[in-house]
């Protein structure tokens, strides 16, 4: 032991040593104690408990990797796909020349009319508002993608609930004014 009552680490060693050395006598004794019959059974006990341990720990998971990896790298690909559409996309907007005033205005206008009357759409500066009774998902995806494209509008706040008949609510969107 040293000055602060610890035995040290190779004592440590030394004594797990004897202590395993000791265990596996006693094992070999009572190995030999067995019939060859017990001795047998047990030694195929033990061949399946460790063809069950290492199909648990190594086989089953690589094996399952291997099994979802294709759905996965598929699922994976057509996001990169995706991500990379929108990318460009952005791009696309960001490039494009802003827009008047006036002819975002006729931009969402000429959208609104398409909606027919399930939408009114109220101008207030550099704000539009557009409100929704009933209007089929569908018709709101084109309209959303008219403004963004047309007359370079982004949508800044929506208050809208789903319905059987369509989407109600509200709809703010922000317009870029040209230089």
């Amino acid at each position: 032991m040293n000055a602060t009552g610890e035995s040290s680490g190779s004592e440590r060693g030394a004594a797990l040593s004897a202590a395993a050395a000791n265990l596996r006598q006693v094992a070999q004794q009572r190995w030999r104690t067995f019939a060859p019959r017990e001795r047998r059974a047990l030694t195929i006990a033990l061949l399946v408990l460790a063809g069950f341990a290492i199909w648990s720990l190594f086989v089953q998971p690589a094996w399952r990797t291997l099994s979802t990896a294709p759905a996965q790298l598929d699922q994976l690909e057509s996001e990169l796909q995706r991500m990379q559409r929108l990318a460009a996309e952005a791009q696309e907007l960001r490039s494009a020349a802003p827009v008047s005033a006036s002819q975002a205005a006729e931009a969402l206008q000429s959208a609104t009319a398409r909606l027919g009357s399930s939408a009114k759409l109220t101008l207030q500066g550099e704000r539009a508002t557009l409100t929704l009774t009933g209007t089929p998902p569908e018709a709101l995806r084109g309209w959303l993608n008219e403004a963004r494209s047309a007359a370079r509008a982004r949508p800044v706040e929506a208050q809208l609930t789903q319905a059987t008949s369509g989407y109600s609510g509200s709809l703010i969107l922000a317009l870029e004014a040209a230089p």
